[in-house]
């Protein structure tokens, strides 16, 4: 009896009384990381160094054409980001990080689209690149963007045998408005819009996600002087028509909407600005029976772009 109870001892598996507690052990982990995830990996080793790198090189600046680099942090950020099309090119991954369900999701997405380099960095990295900001773990460097000048809006209605459709915008500082009125252009078959090099928003990370993916075939381009830009559109024949809400026309009585036209939106407060005001042809207004007092940008664009295409038809 002692022999058999010593060979019961020796016994290995799980025992009455342990819960399930080894179920654990037969979940699934996901799949396999990529190379440059995986810690002792060649791969893994190099993307570090360079992440690194990247991290102690300084921000380009905006010059010519070309806007600033930016950072998208966080979980949900990074992953709405990459859901709506936004232009990146790294997506940096915190050493150890907890793999949740976005974390997952943002890897993959990453993958899915291609051209985006996966690299992990210890937290201090991170934290120095975001100045401190709550990452979480993820960052999305998302590239300069690639304006356009304004003459090349004209130019490309020009070769595709069309009236130029432009949008202006005078003082709006909001990147969702910008982003808004690029879809509004996209929607009303326009070519593009203008927007001035200081004191503007400019085309970064939150006026991609509003335009849903448009801003990668409407163009921006972006004015050294916005009245100058404007003159050489009137020396071009296009006729420059500006929104104020104590415009001498109504918006339904403009003819010149049906041919080559510029539509100058200015700020939801302010309106437009003395000098573009002056340089407009036409100073027009929407009528709002409701009475409201103003629209914001992409919303005026957008009944305006309305108005224009429904003429060209």
């Amino acid at each position: 009896m002692a022999a058999n109870n010593r060979r019961m001892s020796g016994k290995k598996g799980a025992q009455v009384g342990s819960g399930g507690q080894r179920r654990k052990g037969l979940e699934g982990k996901g799949p396999t990381p990529p190379a440059e995830m995986r810690k002792k990996h060649k791969k893994n080793r190099i993307a570090t160094a360079k992440a690194k790198q990247a991290a102690r090189r300084p921000a380009p600046r905006g010059r010519g054409g070309k806007g600033t680099s930016e950072m998208v942090v966080g979980r949900n950020p990074v992953v709405e980001a990459l859901r709506e099309g936004v232009p990146a090119s790294t997506l940096y991954v915190q050493q150890f990080i907890d793999n949740d369900e976005r974390v997952r999701e943002a890897l993959q997405l990453a993958a899915d689209r291609g051209g985006i380099n996966l690299m992990e960095a210890p937290r201090p990295e991170l934290d120095r690149m975001t100045n401190g900001l709550n990452h979480q773990g993820l960052v999305l460097q998302v590239p300069p963007y690639e304006y356009a000048h304004p003459e090349d809006l004209a130019a490309a209605a020009a070769d595709a045998g069309e009236d130029p459709l432009i949008v202006a915008l005078d003082g709006v500082t909001d990147p969702r408005n910008l982003g808004a009125v690029v879809r509004s252009v996209s929607a009303f078959g326009g070519h593009g819009v203008v927007v001035p090099e200081r004191r503007a928003a400019g085309m970064t990370a939150g006026a991609w996600k509003t335009s849903a993916g448009t801003a990668a075939r409407t163009p921006v381009a972006r004015a050294t002087n916005l009245t100058r830009a404007l003159e050489a559109y009137r020396k071009a024949g296009i006729v420059v028509v500006g929104l104020a809400a104590d415009g001498e026309a109504e918006l339904g009585d403009l003819e010149a909407l049906g041919g080559p036209v510029v539509i100058v939106v200015g700020s939801e407060g302010k309106g437009l600005s003395r000098l573009v005001g002056e340089t407009c042809d036409f100073r027009v207004r929407i009528p709002m029976p409701g009475g409201a007092e103003s629209l914001n940008a992409g919303v005026a664009a957008g009944i305006v772009l309305y108005e224009a295409a429904s003429r060209r038809v």
